[in-house]
């Protein structure tokens, strides 16, 4: 329980700090760079996701094929 507890008082103080810091305009110049690393992250990471998702479909396909191809023989 204290666990959680301590856990609760970090995401509240993180409010509040980002709240504080959000006031300043050289804070939201921060906060602003910190949102745009984040978002560069996540858009490389759903970039290769893609790019491993098509090429997994490409074996399954080739792979279904070859199959195919194995029963009509």
């Amino acid at each position: 329980m204290k666990k959680v507890l301590w856990f609760l008082m970090g995401i509240a103080g993180g409010f509040i700090a980002a709240h504080l810091i959000n006031k300043d305009p050289r804070g939201q110049e921060v906060l602003a760079e910190v949102d745009l690393r984040i978002s560069e992250f996540t858009d490389r990471m759903a970039d290769a996701y893609r790019t491993q998702e098509a090429k997994i479909e490409g074996l399954v396909a080739d792979a279904q094929d070859a199959a195919a191809a194995q029963l009509d023989d």
